[in-house]
């Protein structure tokens, strides 16, 4: 039986976080000790079975007790002498290999393979790998790697299952959300195989913890899903000189490498000098990711780490594998050796055993170690922005406006029917259409029929990707993806009621620029360019003293609550009046409005 599985919490924990986890742990160990001791069980009256099996093939009936007695040097027959019972201990040459006979019926699959054998599956019972990250890649990853037998696996994590992990991350279940995802994973592994040894570290991977986790594994994994967790964990491995297998996954590409192994393999930073900027990196949580991609890339990694524990196979190192999933393609393309001036692997490292602890990775990538929303953003007067209640309450209003203004025109065109009768029923009921579509379209701000105008009610611009618009909007948003805002920034002007020429030639690309890199603390005032006309709310409150903000004409909807800002700000930069925005997006919409809305 392995060692009981371990669960590693550093001392900055807080003490009742500590005593929960440590609580949860020790459960855990119970349940795969249980789950151990039931398989050894069964290997145990499997093999008192087969004994039985060959007692009662030796052993006499009560027929033959007399006949056999009988028999022998006192006159009995020869031909009906009772048969030699096998030896205690049948003939056997000695084994070549260390493996028991339950591990060798285990992995007798690999055992069979002439490219792999016994003593390939000896090193990898033997080996050790650490996974960093329990999500999309880690799962396939610990699982097939706890199936081949790898002697130890570390589970590193500090988040929690959600339910939207569980259409890619196959190691956890619908019954485990909320579980730390590094225990959750222990368990399947555990049940996969009781006979690995499964740490559990569930407070993450830290430049503080870094040097210590990797120095106790042969190979390390890393299936993180941030630029700060891969730097780190490739700057540890060139510190503790060990392999790197390296994948990520995102929409429905993914890539796979080997990052610091042979003479002259390079390391993450030989190829990524500088950190992209974080817009430029895509999350799952952002740009969505199709489920069966990153197990791809996982059963990959958990290949490249058999590989290098059992010394079977070319490694993947100085080569980038790509994968596209639409078109089912795999292209690999050669990668440069190691970069003499890298400060990680370099000739002359500037990352050494002594600094890495004190290396600050948050501030070299600009974005935290977790694959968290990005930062709420803070374009516009928090004053002037609706919550999602208010939101509400407006569309409430206009709802209320519409029905009183549906009844007025109602009234009018029977009016207009009743005085138009001398001039005859054709001429008293077209005029009486007349008043009713004009009392609908003041009432709901809808474009007639020559195309879109002002609108004369309150406008929400939904500019969600046209995915997010698909699954659930509220009722009247004109949708205008932020992507496409250039090109139709005419339009929307046009329905937000700007005035004439406040678009000029050229200015799209470099406002959306302004908008987009406008400072956290910049109001829409400060968006727009010197002398141009703005009257946004918040704009409007500023100036009016205590009194209250004018109702507004436009809300811009967004998912979160960032892209709807930066589109107010470069509207009220254009002289669009009344223009602010919902804080928080649909999300907090679903949260705090409609609780029944898919929260995406």
């Amino acid at each position: 039986m392995s060692p009981p599985d371990q669960t590693t919490l550093p001392s900055n924990c807080d003490d009742a976080s500590t005593l929960r986890v440590q609580n949860e742990a020790l459960r855990n160990q119970v349940d795969t000790l249980q789950e151990q001791l039931a398989a050894l069980k069964a290997e145990l009256e499997a093999a008192r079975g087969l004994t039985a099996t060959a007692a009662d093939t030796i052993a006499p009936t009560p027929a033959d007790a007399p006949r056999r007695a009988s028999c022998g040097p006192c006159g009995g027959d020869p031909s009906t002498s009772a048969p030699t019972a096998p030896p205690a201990h049948p003939p056997r040459a000695p084994p070549r290999h260390g493996l028991s006979r339950a591990q060798a019926e285990r992995y007798s699959r690999h055992l069979l393979l002439p490219a792999f054998g016994v003593a390939a599956q000896e090193r990898l019972c033997r080996g050790s790998v650490l996974i960093v990250g329990c999500g999309g890649l880690g799962s396939p990853a610990a699982m097939y790697l706890a199936a081949a037998g790898v002697g130890r696996l570390g589970l590193v994590d500090h988040d929690s299952v959600d339910v939207s992990n569980l259409h890619r991350q196959v190691m956890h279940s619908t019954a485990r959300v909320g579980m730390h995802k590094a225990l959750s994973g222990r368990l399947t592994c555990a049940a996969i195989n009781p006979t690995v040894q499964v740490e559990a570290h569930v407070c993450g991977l830290s430049p503080a913890s870094a040097l210590a986790l990797v120095d106790g594994y042969d190979v390390v994994i890393d299936a993180s899903d941030n630029p700060a967790t891969r730097y780190l964990v490739s700057d540890a491995c060139v510190v503790a000189g060990k392999p790197l297998v390296s994948a990520a996954a995102v929409g429905t590409d993914g890539q796979l490498t080997v990052y610091n192994h042979g003479p002259d393999g390079p390391c993450y930073r030989c190829l990524f000098p500088e950190s992209p900027s974080p817009e430029n990196c895509s999350r799952c949580g952002e740009a969505g990711v199709l489920g069966v991609v990153p197990g791809v890339m996982g059963c990959l990694q958990a290949l490249e780490a058999i590989k290098l524990l059992s010394g079977v196979g070319e490694v993947a190192s100085k080569k980038l594998t790509l994968f596209d999933a639409l078109s089912g393609r795999f292209t690999t393309v050669r990668l440069r050796g190691r970069s003499p001036g890298c400060v990680a692997c370099g000739a002359s490292p500037a990352l050494t055993r002594a600094s890495l602890p004190d290396y600050d990775y948050v501030l070299f990538t600009g974005q935290p170690p977790d694959d968290g929303p990005p930062p709420d953003l803070q374009l516009l007067d928090a004053a002037a922005r609706l919550a999602p209640a208010e939101v509400a309450a407006l569309l409430a209003a206009e709802a209320n406006g519409a029905e009183a203004n549906g009844a007025a025109a109602a009234d009018g065109a029977a009016e207009a029917v009743a005085e138009a009768g001398e001039q005859g029923p054709e001429a008293g009921a077209k005029r009486g259409e007349d008043e009713a579509r004009a009392g609908a379209e003041s009432s709901t701000g809808s474009a007639g029929p020559a195309g879109p105008g002002p609108r004369r009610g309150v406008l929400l611009l939904d500019v969600r990707p046209q995915a997010q618009y698909d699954v659930m909007a509220l009722p009247g948003a004109v949708h205008v993806p932020f992507e496409r805002l250039d090109e139709r920034l005419g339009e929307v002007l046009a329905l937000c009621g700007a005035p004439a020429g406040s678009t000029p030639a050229g200015s799209s690309a470099a406002e959306s620029s302004a908008a987009n890199s406008a400072p956290t603390s910049a109001s829409a005032a400060e968006a727009a360019p010197q002398g141009a006309a703005v009257d946004a709310p918040e704009a409007a409150a500023a100036g009016a003293g205590n009194h209250p903000p004018p109702r507004p004409r436009v809300v811009v909807l967004c998912r979160r609550g960032n892209n709807s800002q930066r589109v107010a700000a470069r509207l009220a930069a254009l002289g669009v009046e009344g223009v602010t925005d919902m804080v928080g997006g649909y999300q907090a919409w679903a949260r705090q409005v409609d609780p029944a809305m898919p929260l995406l």
